[in-house]
């Protein structure tokens, strides 16, 4: 099964040795991502630049938020549940991923009051799609 490693560009990248998304086979994985460049907007501004940034890296391994599965959303005050919440419910009102939030102490960067990390899954191609037979 082949690996894609996917790039995002953060600064934070090549100190710490992560990719932005590994895609491997029908499964994209998004590592934790903030909102770079948008620490001085508010919770909702910030959650939309880590949509814009996860928009691009599951593009690139060939997903969209449709593909999206599961997300995990870690919010630095408790307060900012409902703004995030907002914009996550814009992004995924008809694909309703399995979603968790919890709030954190602290992030990377002071500045960001949220992260988000999203697993999506590649439809099947015809031929794997087939159900296999197995005697139980």
């Amino acid at each position: 099964m082949s690996r894609t490693n996917i790039t995002g560009g953060s600064p934070f990248e090549p100190i710490i040795g992560f990719s932005r998304a590994v895609r491997v086979g029908s499964l994209v994985l998004l590592a934790g991502t903030g909102p770079v460049g948008a620490e001085n907007e508010d919770a909702a501004g910030q959650t939309l630049r880590v949509f814009e940034i996860a928009s691009k890296a599951l593009a690139e391994a060939g997903a969209s938020f449709k593909d999206v599965v599961r997300t995990r959303m870690y919010l630095t005050h408790v307060e900012d549940w409902e703004a995030v919440g907002r914009v996550h419910g814009e992004i995924f009102a008809a694909i309703r991923p399995a979603a968790t939030m919890v709030v954190v102490a602290a992030l990377l960067n002071p500045a960001w009051r949220i992260e988000i990390e999203m697993d999506a899954v590649l439809p099947s191609s015809p031929d794997t799609a087939k159900p296999e037979n197995r005697n139980v």
